[in-house]
């Protein structure tokens, strides 16, 4: 599956190099399988996968293998009553046990039957997973979330940076036309003088937009996985009420499901930590292979031991830690109830928020197109009539100004309602 995901994300990549233009549909799913952020947090689901494999192996049978190599230097000795050995009683004789070398071999086999922290462990992991499930999601969310902002943000610089290089053009032209003017000594320089500061001002807006759509292209790059040096060409995305909402798009609170998923654990402590109480039951079982030599007087001998037993183990007093850790898990369930019941509020009012926003917005944006038609219309009939010299610069560059103003509004209103609209969608967890 990994390596169907990288092949797709490499074709999409290339023929984004080619020219292909990208629209948000693509750039998700290019960030879906090639983003390193999504790509951690789905490798953090298979990790926890394996946790839990590794963690069952507790319940297979264990099998352990010892070898011991000793030479007794001194042979240690015992005391032992001397009429032991037909000797005085009353007396005690010391007397040496063993031989000097001794090669011992143990192969040990043990089998859990019961341990409560075993079961209390799997039902965690279970969980767990499922908590890390939930913080993929969330994480795909949220880097889906930055991938849509930036391309809407890029969108909006690049209509932003269209108007300025349109009104550069028209400043140009009636700069060029003043300059005629000025030499024939039909307008006085100032007044070309006033429409080429204005041009300048013109021009370091370009400049500082440029620096910010190559940033913004830049960490587009990073966010879908694209070459650093490959060309970022987007589609056309109008300046209009044109929406990126679905209907009926499906409510999924991923919020709301991790902290269940934490009452869950919480529980599953509370179980664990009253199991705890219970004896653990092991039944294991060995077999030992011993060589004495004894080199002095060519002594060679093996000898074997084995047996198989069962194994209860129970603490019957733990110093009241169980009793305390039971407090601990029943507060924990308490402010886990208050979170839930806090988050839920949060989410409705945010959800609510978001969609009145998207409402401002389009009321904003329908305005902001109006205001353009307007300013529109006021600045060709100053520009007419400056051309014919019936108004002065000073009206020529107020009527540009309140053009750039109402292009500026315009991006803004447009960028301001896709924000909203994601900010609804990543508020229910649906950015697809």
């Amino acid at each position: 599956m990994n390596i169907k995901c990288a092949f797709i994300a490499t074709i999409l990549t290339s023929l984004t190099g080619l020219g292909q233009e990208l629209d948000l549909e693509t750039c998700l799913k290019m960030a879906d399988t090639a983003n390193l952020t999504i790509r951690n947090a789905r490798l953090d689901i298979s990790i926890q996968e394996k946790e839990r494999d590794s963690y069952l192996s507790a319940r297979l049978p264990q099998l352990t293998a010892a070898a011991d190599y000793k030479y007794n230097a001194i042979i240690p000795g015992q005391v032992v009553p001397a009429a032991f050995f037909g000797g005085p009683p009353g007396t005690y004789a010391t007397v040496a046990f063993g031989v000097p070398y001794n090669l011992g071999n143990t192969v040990q086999l043990s089998q859990i039957l019961f341990n409560s922290q075993v079961e209390y462990g799997l039902a965690a992991l279970r969980i767990n997973n499922q908590i890390t499930e939930i913080q993929a999601r969330m994480t795909e969310q949220e880097t889906k979330h930055q991938v849509a902002s930036t391309f809407f943000n890029l969108q909006g610089i690049i209509r932003q940076l269209g108007f300025i290089e349109s009104n550069i053009r028209n400043m140009d032209k009636l700069i060029s036309n003043m300059q005629l003017m000025s030499d024939q000594k039909l307008v006085i320089q100032t007044e070309v003088d006033k429409l080429k500061i204005n041009r300048l001002t013109l021009e370091n807006s370009k400049q500082t937009l440029t620096a910010t759509r190559l940033q913004l292209e830049a960490l587009l790059r990073i966010l879908i996985g694209m070459a650093p040096n490959s060309p970022v060409r987007l589609v056309s995305d109008d300046l209009i009420e044109k929406s990126i909402l679905i209907e009926k798009a499906e409510m999924s609170y991923p919020e709301i499901e991790l902290i269940k998923a934490q009452q869950q654990m919480n529980a599953e402590e509370r179980k664990g930590n009253n199991m705890a109480y219970l004896p653990n039951l092991t039944l294991y079982g060995s077999y030992t292979y011993t060589y004495n030599i004894e080199p002095d007087e060519d002594f060679r001998t093996g000898i074997e031991g084995a047996f198989i037993g069962i194994r209860l183990d129970w603490k019957l007093f733990d110093g009241l830690e169980k009793y305390h850790k039971h407090k601990s898990i029943a507060m924990n369930r308490e402010k886990l109830a208050n979170t839930l019941e806090q988050t839920e509020q949060q989410l409705t009012l945010r959800t609510e928020n978001a969609l009145r926003q998207i409402d401002i917005q389009k009321n904003s944006l329908s305005i902001a197109q109006e205001q353009l038609k307007l300013s529109q219309s006021i600045y060709d009939q100053t520009k007419l009539k400056f051309e014919q010299s019936l108004v002065s610069s000073n009206d020529m560059i107020s009527a540009d100004n309140s053009l750039q103003q109402s292009q500026t509004n315009l991006v803004s209103s447009y960028i301001q309602l896709r924000q909203a609209e994601l900010e609804y969608l990543k508020s229910i967890g649906n950015i697809k």
